[in-house]
């Protein structure tokens, strides 16, 4: 790759190419080489980093951005940009470092990208470098945790349980392999409540106890969900079983208030059965006469026959 297609990748046009041409030079190639554009190249990306992280995350505290400043320009982080910009094509190395392929060593890269900022520095001033820096850091910004990064396993298995209230981990040694200069250590990490047992192991306890507490965070984080589903399944069916008794008794209780209101219309019915045989059925006298009806005179007997007195006859 040529100096001008690495400028175009960059984002920036040198006005001296010697300082870039500078920057690329290992101490392998000649006396004049980046070890100095290095040291302020250093600076330049912990300052421009600083006010990158203090512009996104604006509720991170001092030391959780301190931490995440340190891993952003930490060796493997450079590298990664580094080989996006396939630095390595434009690095100038000495013969015996060309052979025992210095290109592709993540030192040699690293150093190379923060020689390449102090240059831009030196060129453009600290806005052109900054600008640099942001525009080759953004993928990485865009896939950072804050809340993570910088973390080692052990730390991430103990805040993760502790957010869910699961007591922490215990870890011990369970075999040593090996002489005592070159020893290789099993360490077992449990966490009873959930059922894990997991071995890790390394070249010392600490590299093996955090093998194990990486092991360890991967099961549980896989089980939670689980539980979780399954949690969600028990709710729907409690909730579904509550479904069915409110609605049961929702049916039981219009069943009665159905049998009321057929009680009620049955009984207004009778009364106006009741009601219309009254108006046809005549009332007796006694009945009208206290309902204030006046009686009709009932109507008179024919008088019987009046017997003629009868003559006596005389004989003359």
């Amino acid at each position: 790759m040529t100096l001008e297609a690495l400028q175009d990748r960059l984002g920036y046009r040198f006005a001296a190419a010697a300082l870039l041409r500078q920057a690329l030079t290992h101490r392998s190639h000649g006396a004049t080489h980046n070890e100095r554009l290095e040291f302020l190249g250093d600076s330049v990306l912990n300052c421009a980093v600083a006010s990158l992280l203090y512009e996104k995350f604006g509720k991170l505290d001092e030391g959780d951005l301190s931490r995440v400043r340190a891993n952003l320009v930490k060796q493997q982080t450079l590298f990664e940009v580094a080989q996006r910009l396939e630095l390595s094509a434009c690095l100038l190395l000495g013969e015996g470092e060309q052979k025992s392929g210095g290109f592709r060593r993540p030192s040699i890269l690293a150093d190379t990208l923060e020689a390449v900022f102090g240059a831009i520095f030196l060129d453009g001033g600290f806005d052109a470098a900054q600008q640099a820096i942001r525009r080759l850091y953004e993928p990485v910004l865009r896939n950072v945790d804050p809340n993570t990064l910088g973390k080692d396993a052990k730390t991430l298995l103990q805040e993760w349980l502790q957010s869910r209230k699961i007591p922490l981990p215990v870890y011990a040694v369970v075999a040593t392999h090996g002489a005592a200069h070159n020893q290789l250590f099993e360490v077992e990490c449990s966490v009873p409540k959930l059922s894990i047992q997991v071995l890790g192991s390394g070249g010392s306890r600490r590299s093996a106890e955090q093998a194990a507490a990486k092991l360890a965070l991967e099961q549980a984080q896989a089980l939670m969900p689980a539980t979780v589903r399954k949690t969600k399944r028990a709710a729907k069916a409690a909730g579904g079983v509550a479904q069915a008794v409110a609605e049961a008794a929702a049916g039981d209780a219009r069943a009665i208030e159905t049998k009321a209101a057929e009680a009620k219309a049955a009984e207004a019915k009778a009364i106006e059965a009741k009601a219309a045989d009254a108006k046809v059925a005549p009332l007796p006298a006694r009945s009208r006469a206290a309902a204030g009806e006046k009686a009709e005179p009932a109507p008179a007997e024919p008088a019987p026959p009046v017997a003629e007195p009868r003559r006596r006859v005389h004989a003359a």
